[in-house]
């Protein structure tokens, strides 16, 4: 009773019986039929009543029951599960777990946490709701991840730059607002990727001074 929830830039979404799967080759078995100018962005695995939150460039994000999509073959393209506005495109999806909340990270370092219960629950193919404001300062929505207080967080910028900090350390704000900075970029850096860790307790940056203790406030490393 496993599915396989698919979601593309483009917003087509698909939800694939795992069992679909069962016999893969060894130079791999199709999943989804794209487009020429379509790439996937996230692939989860679900028992089948779960909901989806997939979020777009533009700080948008929509909510629904993962049973709008019916299943489908391997070879199906999918369905519509977010409306985009021209050179819009999605960048995330989650499946929302117990005692989740969302965080949301923009290209210009500024993000926040938000109550799952801030987003209501719609039917696949609407345009969504403002899950941040992607404004000239926060710039374009990059990624989305469902998260808990106890864990933490990485983030990476163009320029290689990284940073981690505790989830709890991050402010928890309503959907409608800009959010806070996360990260200080230097120069013309923006924000590329984030990924969730669980944390631990024999590995966490303290801020001691030293050669590789530098904080989010850390420069580019110099050109040769």
């Amino acid at each position: 009773n496993q599915f396989l929830v698919m979601c593309t830039d483009k917003g087509i979404v698909k939800r694939t019986p795992l069992t679909d799967f069962s016999r893969p080759r060894r130079a791999g078995i199709r999943a989804i039929n794209l487009l020429e100018d379509e790439r996937l962005v996230e692939v989860k695995v679900t028992d089948g009543d779960r909901e989806i939150v997939l979020a777009t460039s533009a700080g948008m994000a929509i909510r629904f029951h993962e049973t709008d999509m019916r299943p489908m073959g391997r070879t199906a393209r999918g369905v519509k599960g977010v409306t985009l506005n021209p050179d819009t495109e999605v960048v995330g999806m989650v499946v929302i777990g117990e005692e989740d909340t969302l965080l949301v990270i923009t290209e210009n370092g500024y993000g926040k946490r938000t109550k799952v219960d801030d987003y209501r629950i719609q039917k696949r193919g609407g345009r969504g709701l403002i899950t941040i404001k992607a404004s000239d300062r926060n710039g374009k929505l990059i990624g989305i991840k469902a998260v808990k207080e106890d864990q933490e967080l990485m983030v990476i910028t163009r320029n290689g730059i990284m940073i981690r900090m505790a989830l709890s350390d991050i402010s928890t704000l309503g959907r409608n607002t800009q959010g806070v900075r996360i990260i200080s970029l230097k120069g013309n850096d923006s924000v590329v990727g984030v990924a969730r860790l669980e944390a631990n307790e024999d590995d966490v940056d303290n801020n001691e001074d030293g050669p590789d203790n530098e904080g989010p406030d850390n420069t580019a490393p110099s050109e040769a």
